[in-house]
């Protein structure tokens, strides 16, 4: 029996959120706890891709048509475009910096909204991942209507600081504008990043969020770790490049309490 494949969002409209790291590392740990994973990388800064593919490789899926963005203008099937990442249980799309342009190349088209949704209808199909999860550009426009729409849930990583939740009654509220277009979608949860715990931006950041009805908090934190950094900068997620950093086993955490919140939402 084929495995139900459940799709998840990363998204936030404001930058520096976390958003691809959490993408990155908690895609990641679902795969060291024996979950098939796709990753894909819907931003056209190409972190999530450099979060596993040495810089040279991302260039060269840029450069080249195995990529998102060649993808979506084709309106193919993307099972040809899945890449495999050095780990076991982990598969990439990688994304182009040509995503910059991938408004304009929505706009032309015919039922635009649904593009990425019917190409993953195949992967979704064929069972072969536990989850896929996409990470969305800093944005609010149709290309990250088009991955809401192919997702079941969506999880918004807010930093825990003056800035973090500037915007995100906004972003509930482009929620609200997509589930009238895909009424199954599902808000998973907040996860607060980057939080230092020096500061109190964190319980401020908690209070704002008890503000808004039927917005669940993950109770996993991630907090400020020079770790994090470094191992983006060697392409590797934290567990791989520092198993014993205070980050990796904090990823590991969310991770279980997403696979716990997806089962309480079937």
């Amino acid at each position: 029996m084929a495995k139900q494949t459940k799709t998840i969002a990363f998204a936030n409209n404001k930058g520096g959120s976390g958003k691809t790291t959490t993408c990155a590392n908690v895609g990641y740990s679902l795969s060291t706890l024996g979950k098939k994973v796709l990753l894909i990388d819907g931003d056209m800064q190409m972190n999530l891709s450099l979060s596993f593919c040495p810089e040279e490789q991302v260039l060269e899926f840029a450069a080249g048509e195995n990529n998102l963005y060649h993808a979506i203008r084709q309106e193919e099937d993307l099972t040809g475009y899945v890449v495999h990442t050095p780990y076991e249980n982990l598969d990439l799309i990688p994304s182009s910096t040509l995503m910059s342009g991938i408004e304009y190349e929505l706009f032309a088209k015919r039922q635009r909204e649904t593009i990425l949704s019917n190409g993953l209808e195949k992967i979704k199909e064929n069972g072969k991942y536990d989850y896929i999860l996409i990470d969305a550009p800093p944005t609010l426009g149709g290309w990250v209507t088009n991955i809401l729409c192919a997702s079941d849930f969506v999880i918004l990583p807010v930093e825990a600081s003056p800035w973090g939740l500037f915007g995100l009654a906004n972003m509930f509220e482009f929620l609200e504008n997509v589930r009238k277009i895909a009424p199954s979608l599902k808000l998973l949860g907040v996860v607060i990043t980057k939080m230092d715990a020096r500061k109190n931006y964190g319980k401020q950041t908690l209070e704002v969020l008890g503000e808004f009805e039927d917005v669940t908090v993950f109770d996993t934190v991630i907090r400020v770790d020079s770790e994090i950094e470094w191992a983006q900068d060697n392409s590797r997620p934290v567990m791989v490049y520092k198993k014993s950093a205070r980050s990796a086993g904090e990823y590991l955490a969310l991770a279980k309490e997403v696979e716990k919140n997806v089962r309480r939402s079937r």
